[in-house]
Protein backbone atom coordinates (compact mmCIF):
# COMPACT_ATOMS: atom_id res chain seq x y z
CA UNK A 1 0.00 0.00 0.00
CA UNK A 2 1.27 3.44 -0.85
CA UNK A 3 0.18 6.86 0.35
CA UNK A 4 1.47 9.65 -1.93
CA UNK A 5 5.21 10.10 -1.44
CA UNK A 6 5.27 10.60 2.33
CA UNK A 7 4.70 7.15 3.81
CA UNK A 8 4.81 3.72 2.18
CA UNK A 9 2.88 0.87 3.80
CA UNK A 10 2.77 -2.90 3.65
CA UNK A 11 1.05 -5.52 5.79
CA UNK A 12 0.52 -9.24 6.03
CA UNK A 13 -1.16 -11.68 8.41
CA UNK A 14 -0.76 -15.45 8.43
CA UNK A 15 -2.32 -18.28 10.41
CA UNK A 16 1.06 -19.90 11.09
CA UNK A 17 1.69 -23.64 11.10
CA UNK A 18 -0.04 -24.87 14.26
CA UNK A 19 -3.23 -22.83 14.73
CA UNK A 20 -6.58 -23.77 13.19
CA UNK A 21 -7.60 -20.20 12.45
CA UNK A 22 -6.21 -16.67 12.58
CA UNK A 23 -7.07 -14.64 15.69
CA UNK A 24 -5.01 -11.62 14.62
CA UNK A 25 -6.56 -8.59 12.92
CA UNK A 26 -4.87 -5.66 11.18
CA UNK A 27 -5.84 -2.37 9.56
CA UNK A 28 -3.80 0.12 7.54
CA UNK A 29 -5.38 3.47 6.65
CA UNK A 30 -2.95 5.49 4.49
CA UNK A 31 -5.34 8.43 4.19
CA UNK A 32 -5.12 9.04 7.94
CA UNK A 33 -1.65 7.52 8.57
CA UNK A 34 -3.24 5.06 10.98
CA UNK A 35 -2.18 1.46 11.58
CA UNK A 36 -3.77 -0.99 14.02
CA UNK A 37 -2.81 -4.55 14.95
CA UNK A 38 -4.58 -6.81 17.46
CA UNK A 39 -3.82 -10.34 18.67
CA UNK A 40 -6.96 -11.95 20.08
CA UNK A 41 -7.27 -14.49 22.87
CA UNK A 42 -10.12 -16.63 24.15
CA UNK A 43 -11.82 -19.97 23.59
CA UNK A 44 -13.42 -21.16 20.36
CA UNK A 45 -13.31 -18.23 17.92
CA UNK A 46 -13.64 -15.61 20.65
CA UNK A 47 -10.12 -14.26 20.18
CA UNK A 48 -10.82 -13.69 16.52
CA UNK A 49 -13.99 -11.79 17.44
CA UNK A 50 -12.21 -9.62 20.03
CA UNK A 51 -9.36 -8.61 17.73
CA UNK A 52 -11.69 -7.83 14.84
CA UNK A 53 -13.94 -5.70 17.06
CA UNK A 54 -10.99 -3.77 18.48
CA UNK A 55 -9.47 -3.02 15.08
CA UNK A 56 -12.80 -2.08 13.49
CA UNK A 57 -13.88 0.21 16.33
CA UNK A 58 -10.55 2.04 16.48
CA UNK A 59 -10.34 2.43 12.71
CA UNK A 60 -13.88 3.79 12.37
CA UNK A 61 -13.71 6.05 15.42
CA UNK A 62 -10.43 7.71 14.47
CA UNK A 63 -11.10 8.03 10.75
CA UNK A 64 -14.44 9.71 11.42
CA UNK A 65 -12.89 12.28 13.75
CA UNK A 66 -9.81 12.87 11.64
CA UNK A 67 -11.97 13.47 8.58
CA UNK A 68 -14.07 15.97 10.54
CA UNK A 69 -10.98 17.99 11.37
CA UNK A 70 -9.84 17.92 7.75
CA UNK A 71 -13.20 19.08 6.40
CA UNK A 72 -12.99 22.13 8.67
CA UNK A 73 -9.33 22.79 7.76
CA UNK A 74 -8.47 22.78 11.45
CA UNK A 75 -4.85 21.90 12.31
CA UNK A 76 -4.45 19.29 14.99
CA UNK A 77 -2.77 19.71 18.33
CA UNK A 78 -0.87 16.58 19.30
CA UNK A 79 -2.61 16.43 22.68
CA UNK A 80 -5.94 16.30 20.84
CA UNK A 81 -4.75 13.34 18.82
CA UNK A 82 -3.52 11.57 21.96
CA UNK A 83 -6.93 12.06 23.53
CA UNK A 84 -8.62 10.68 20.42
CA UNK A 85 -6.40 7.60 20.51
CA UNK A 86 -7.14 7.01 24.20
CA UNK A 87 -10.88 7.40 23.56
CA UNK A 88 -10.72 5.00 20.61
CA UNK A 89 -9.03 2.30 22.70
CA UNK A 90 -11.49 2.86 25.54
CA UNK A 91 -14.42 2.47 23.13
CA UNK A 92 -12.87 -0.71 21.71
CA UNK A 93 -12.43 -2.08 25.23
CA UNK A 94 -16.04 -1.35 26.14
CA UNK A 95 -17.35 -2.84 22.90
CA UNK A 96 -15.42 -6.09 23.37
CA UNK A 97 -16.60 -6.33 26.98
CA UNK A 98 -20.23 -5.65 26.13
CA UNK A 99 -20.13 -8.26 23.37
CA UNK A 100 -18.75 -10.87 25.76
CA UNK A 101 -21.45 -10.07 28.33
CA UNK A 102 -24.21 -10.55 25.73
CA UNK A 103 -22.97 -13.88 24.37
CA UNK A 104 -21.73 -16.57 26.81
CA UNK A 105 -19.47 -18.20 24.19
CA UNK A 106 -17.41 -15.00 24.09
CA UNK A 107 -17.09 -14.58 27.85
CA UNK A 108 -13.48 -13.90 28.81
CA UNK A 109 -12.29 -12.96 25.35
CA UNK A 110 -9.78 -10.15 24.90
CA UNK A 111 -7.00 -8.92 22.69
CA UNK A 112 -3.62 -7.28 22.80
CA UNK A 113 -3.17 -4.16 20.71
CA UNK A 114 -0.54 -1.96 19.12
CA UNK A 115 -1.29 1.01 16.89
CA UNK A 116 0.34 4.09 15.39
CA UNK A 117 -0.90 7.46 14.19
CA UNK A 118 1.44 9.84 12.38
CA UNK A 119 1.06 13.61 12.20
CA UNK A 120 3.82 15.77 10.69
CA UNK A 121 7.01 14.87 12.57
CA UNK A 122 5.21 13.13 15.45
CA UNK A 123 4.09 9.53 15.74
CA UNK A 124 1.70 8.41 18.46
CA UNK A 125 2.15 4.78 19.49
CA UNK A 126 -0.40 3.13 21.78
CA UNK A 127 -0.27 -0.43 23.02
CA UNK A 128 -1.87 -2.86 25.44
CA UNK A 129 -0.25 -6.23 26.10
CA UNK A 130 2.68 -7.77 24.23
CA UNK A 131 2.09 -6.82 20.61
CA UNK A 132 5.07 -4.67 19.72
CA UNK A 133 6.38 -1.73 17.72
CA UNK A 134 9.97 -1.41 16.47
CA UNK A 135 11.89 1.36 14.69
CA UNK A 136 14.68 0.85 12.18
CA UNK A 137 16.87 3.96 12.09
CA UNK A 138 20.44 4.25 10.84
CA UNK A 139 20.65 0.49 10.47
CA UNK A 140 19.61 -0.23 14.07
CA UNK A 141 16.31 -1.92 14.97
CA UNK A 142 14.97 -0.84 18.36
CA UNK A 143 11.88 -1.99 20.22
CA UNK A 144 9.89 1.16 21.11
CA UNK A 145 7.15 -0.50 23.14
CA UNK A 146 7.54 -2.31 26.44
CA UNK A 147 5.58 -5.53 26.88
CA UNK A 148 2.81 -5.60 29.45
CA UNK A 149 3.59 -9.17 30.49
CA UNK A 150 4.60 -11.28 33.47
CA UNK A 151 7.97 -12.03 31.89
CA UNK A 152 8.68 -8.31 31.36
CA UNK A 153 7.93 -7.69 35.04
CA UNK A 154 10.39 -10.47 35.92
CA UNK A 155 13.03 -8.84 33.72
CA UNK A 156 12.39 -5.45 35.33
CA UNK A 157 12.72 -7.01 38.80
CA UNK A 158 16.04 -8.63 37.87
CA UNK A 159 14.64 -12.13 38.29
CA UNK A 160 15.56 -13.24 34.76
CA UNK A 161 17.60 -11.86 31.90
CA UNK A 162 16.14 -10.61 28.64
CA UNK A 163 17.96 -13.43 26.86
CA UNK A 164 16.49 -16.19 29.03
CA UNK A 165 13.03 -14.62 28.79
CA UNK A 166 12.89 -15.76 25.16
CA UNK A 167 12.67 -19.35 26.42
CA UNK A 168 10.26 -18.80 29.34
CA UNK A 169 7.21 -21.06 29.38
CA UNK A 170 5.07 -18.15 30.62
CA UNK A 171 6.21 -15.52 28.14
CA UNK A 172 2.72 -15.24 26.65
CA UNK A 173 1.03 -14.30 29.94
CA UNK A 174 0.02 -10.65 29.57
CA UNK A 175 -0.79 -8.26 32.41
CA UNK A 176 -2.98 -5.98 30.30
CA UNK A 177 -5.46 -6.62 27.49
CA UNK A 178 -8.33 -4.93 25.72
CA UNK A 179 -11.76 -6.25 26.66
CA UNK A 180 -11.03 -7.90 30.01
CA UNK A 181 -12.11 -5.16 32.43
CA UNK A 182 -12.84 -1.50 33.11
CA UNK A 183 -10.95 0.72 32.59
CA UNK A 184 -8.45 -0.38 29.97
CA UNK A 185 -4.82 0.49 30.74
CA UNK A 186 -3.41 1.80 27.47
CA UNK A 187 0.16 3.09 27.26
CA UNK A 188 0.63 5.99 24.85
CA UNK A 189 4.01 7.40 23.82
CA UNK A 190 5.14 10.06 21.35
CA UNK A 191 8.06 9.61 18.95
CA UNK A 192 9.74 12.02 16.57
CA UNK A 193 9.98 10.46 13.14
CA UNK A 194 12.81 11.03 10.70
CA UNK A 195 12.94 10.64 6.94
CA UNK A 196 14.13 7.11 6.19
CA UNK A 197 12.71 5.54 9.35
CA UNK A 198 11.05 2.15 8.95
CA UNK A 199 8.52 1.08 11.58
CA UNK A 200 7.40 -2.46 12.31
CA UNK A 201 4.27 -3.42 14.23
CA UNK A 202 3.83 -7.11 14.98
CA UNK A 203 2.04 -9.73 17.02
CA UNK A 204 4.02 -12.05 19.27
CA UNK A 205 3.73 -14.71 16.59
CA UNK A 206 6.60 -12.86 14.94
CA UNK A 207 8.61 -11.62 17.93
CA UNK A 208 8.49 -15.02 19.67
CA UNK A 209 9.94 -16.71 16.58
CA UNK A 210 12.52 -14.12 15.49
CA UNK A 211 14.93 -12.14 17.64
CA UNK A 212 15.65 -8.47 16.99
CA UNK A 213 18.82 -9.19 15.03
CA UNK A 214 17.04 -11.52 12.62
CA UNK A 215 14.26 -8.99 12.03
CA UNK A 216 16.85 -6.26 11.50
CA UNK A 217 18.70 -8.39 8.96
CA UNK A 218 15.53 -8.85 6.91
CA UNK A 219 14.59 -5.16 7.08
CA UNK A 220 18.03 -4.21 5.81
CA UNK A 221 17.73 -6.23 2.60
CA UNK A 222 17.82 -3.30 0.20
CA UNK A 223 16.68 -5.38 -2.78
CA UNK A 224 13.32 -6.06 -1.09
CA UNK A 225 10.37 -3.66 -1.07
CA UNK A 226 8.20 -3.35 2.04
CA UNK A 227 5.69 -5.98 0.96
CA UNK A 228 8.47 -8.42 0.20
CA UNK A 229 9.96 -7.70 3.64
CA UNK A 230 6.59 -8.51 5.23
CA UNK A 231 6.51 -11.81 3.38
CA UNK A 232 10.09 -12.62 4.34
CA UNK A 233 9.39 -11.92 8.01
CA UNK A 234 6.30 -14.14 7.97
CA UNK A 235 8.05 -16.90 6.04
CA UNK A 236 11.02 -16.87 8.40
CA UNK A 237 8.72 -17.05 11.45
CA UNK A 238 7.08 -20.09 9.89
CA UNK A 239 10.47 -21.63 9.15
CA UNK A 240 11.28 -21.24 12.85
CA UNK A 241 8.15 -23.14 13.85
CA UNK A 242 5.17 -20.86 13.17
CA UNK A 243 3.67 -21.70 16.55
CA UNK A 244 1.20 -18.79 16.52
CA UNK A 245 -0.59 -16.47 14.12
CA UNK A 246 1.84 -13.99 12.58
CA UNK A 247 0.94 -10.39 11.74
CA UNK A 248 3.21 -7.66 10.42
CA UNK A 249 2.70 -4.02 9.48
CA UNK A 250 5.59 -2.06 7.97
CA UNK A 251 5.80 1.59 6.98
CA UNK A 252 8.59 3.85 5.79
CA UNK A 253 8.77 7.63 6.30
CA UNK A 254 9.71 9.20 2.97
CA UNK A 255 9.15 12.85 3.89
CA UNK A 256 7.83 15.17 6.58
CA UNK A 257 5.71 18.29 6.17
CA UNK A 258 6.06 20.54 9.18
CA UNK A 259 3.97 23.51 8.11
CA UNK A 260 0.50 24.28 6.80
CA UNK A 261 -2.90 23.02 7.81
CA UNK A 262 -2.81 19.58 6.25
CA UNK A 263 -1.18 16.50 7.69
CA UNK A 264 1.98 15.43 5.91
CA UNK A 265 0.30 12.10 5.19
CA UNK A 266 -2.46 13.55 3.00
CA UNK A 267 -2.16 13.00 -0.70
Amino acid sequence: MKNSDSIDYAAQTDVGLLRAHNEDAIAVCPQSALTVLADGMGGYNAGEVASEIAVSVIREYLNERLNSFLSLLIPYQVNQLVKMVEQAVELANNTVLNTSFKDPQYLGMGTTLVMSLCYRETMIVAHVGDSRAYRLRSGQLTQITRDHSVVQEQIDAGMISAESAQYSDIKNLVTRAVGVGYPVEVEVNLHQVQTGDVYLLCSDGLSDMLNTQKMQDILQKSHLNLQQMCSELVDEANRQGGRDNISVILFRINGIQRGGLKQFFNA
